[in-house]
């Protein structure tokens, strides 16, 4: 396949979702509603409004120019494909759609792709996998959704926990890989902040309930910061707490929390402790107060490992430095652009490093 009929198949995949979303009610919009509510029923914490928000996000990305300019930074990527390769990724399946950029990468360089899903998301990829294919039949000979590992594909991404991550190591050891361990989203946070701001930092920390591994689960405070100014930013996401699964886990962790005689604060949808560790519970908020940026950023660097990436001003970004962290506006990291890779690893180079 050349390169710019897959850029075109996946921009009128685009369009798709462009039609679907201006008016999802539609009726000729069946095949989708059937498909969003199968993915709720099989998960709980998909709604519908988080399976509309990933498919936004989703839909920035297939333009034809915001793919062929993505595609400009790698000029040693063959126009056309001829000696394909298998890439094995292993999904995550804690937020809609979450594998859909390794998806993308695989196939965008014309490659062949094996996708072990979660049970957890195992509805809307092959539901958008038709459609492609759809649009170009071709995408049925690279599109392979497997059960079980294949032995003979020649490299593999796999996403898990901590615990899986180091199975993974073992298993795939002898094939090129990239794992992908827990990491959080950060903010940090002057006290200069406008209520606007802090609503914005609010998207972060609740959107797919905090469970995508860019949400904020940490926020670092300078010292004398006046938590009521965050609860009264993040007061209109308060309906987060309707939803049953969330209020179950922000009840039982505040039980725990009275139970340990730990101090915390909250408003009745979120608790706020002060706790070093960066992970955090859903429906709990860490936080920490800092001196000065300039020793928070060098705390930071010793646990880059552990950070997706870092929500602040702009301000305070120029002051901490080149962290080697990924920094955004705050309310912007559930927004990655198509070169924001996980881990800030770069996955079209890996999978161009195998094809050589």
């Amino acid at each position: 396949m050349k390169q710019t009929d897959i850029i075109g198949s996946f921009n009128s995949l685009g369009d798709e979702i462009r039609t679907f979303l201006k008016n999802p009610s539609a009726s000729e919009h069946e095949d989708w509603n059937t498909a969003l509510k199968l993915a709720e029923q099989q998960n709980g914490w998909f709604t519908r409004d988080n399976i509309i928000s990933a498919l936004h996000g989703i839909e920035h990305w297939l333009r034809t120019n915001a793919l062929t300019n993505w595609l400009a930074h790698y000029p040693e990527l063959p126009k056309e494909n001829t000696k394909p390769i298998t890439i094995s990724i292993v999904m995550a399946g804690n937020i809609p759609l979450v594998g859909f950029h390794d998806f993308l990468c695989v196939l965008i360089t014309g490659n062949i792709i094996d996708a072990k899903q979660s049970s957890s998301d195992n509805i809307l990829l092959k539901f958008l996998s038709k459609k492609l294919i759809a649009i170009e039949p071709e995408f049925e000979k690279r599109i392979h959704f497997i059960e079980k590992l294949s032995s003979t594909a020649n490299a593999v991404i796999a996403t898990g926990s901590n615990n899986t991550a180091r199975h993974f190591e073992y298993y795939f050891r002898n094939v090129p890989h990239i794992i992908r361990k827990n990491r959080n989203g950060i903010a940090i946070l002057t006290g200069d902040e406008t209520t606007e701001d802090l609503s914005k930092l609010g998207e972060d920390v609740f959107s797919y309930f905090g469970l995508g591994c860019r949400n904020i689960s940490k926020m670092y405070t300078p010292e004398g910061f006046d938590l009521g100014n965050f609860f009264r930013g993040i007061e209109k996401y308060s309906p987060v707490v309707n939803h049953n699964k969330y209020a179950n886990n922000y009840t039982y962790n505040r039980t725990i929390f009275l139970m340990d005689g730990k101090i915390f604060t909250d408003n009745n949808f979120l608790a706020v402790i002060e706790d070093k560790a960066i992970p955090s519970p859903i429906a709990v908020l860490h936080y920490e107060r800092y001196n000065n940026l300039a020793s928070l950023a060098k705390e930071l660097a010793t646990q880059k490992e552990l950070i997706q990436c870092i929500a602040t001003t702009e301000k305070a970004k120029q002051e901490l430095g080149n962290l080697h962290i990924p920094v955004v506006k705050l309310g912007e990291t559930q927004s990655p652009g198509l070169t924001d890779y996980a881990d800030g690893v770069d996955v079209i180079k890996f999978i161009l490093e195998q094809s050589k």
